[in-house]
């Protein structure tokens, strides 16, 4: 019975190195409001770009050139939710790796940056196919 409590003991001992829980919730944490202030700062970018926009068209400005100064291009619009898209998922898919590759060490760490670089990676082919 001694045998097999020295064995469970071994076995709950960590291999490599960890992450302490508290440096990991500080930094989930601070993820969590950035995404969230990044967010609140591209919301009130087009709210603000919207209200230009009806400005210039009360005004009667000309059309070539309210398009000059709006600037408009749906197409980055929309691979600005495409590069978003591509991102969080590749969040997702790291945590979900680390989930089932406990304990907490900086594997876990190689494991989130490298699904978010192949996420930026497909991101980056996918604009440079429809580019063409």
């Amino acid at each position: 019975m001694k045998t097999l409590n020295n064995t469970i003991a071994i076995l709950q001992v960590p291999l490599g190195p960890t992450i302490d829980e508290d440096v990991f919730n500080i930094s989930a944490t601070i993820l969590v409001v950035a995404l969230f202030m990044i967010f609140i700062l591209s919301l009130v970018k087009k709210i603000l770009a919207h209200r230009l926009r009806k400005k210039i068209i009360e005004k009667g400005i000309p059309e070539n050139l309210a398009a000059s100064i709006l600037n408009q291009n749906s197409d980055h619009e929309g691979d600005a939710n495409l590069k978003w898209f591509a991102i969080l998922t590749g969040i997702s898919i790291g945590l979900i790796l680390v989930h089932y590759s406990l304990p907490l060490g900086i594997h876990s760490l190689a494991i989130l940056s490298l699904c978010i670089a192949l996420s930026f990676l497909g991101y980056f082919l996918y604009i440079k196919k429809t580019k063409k």
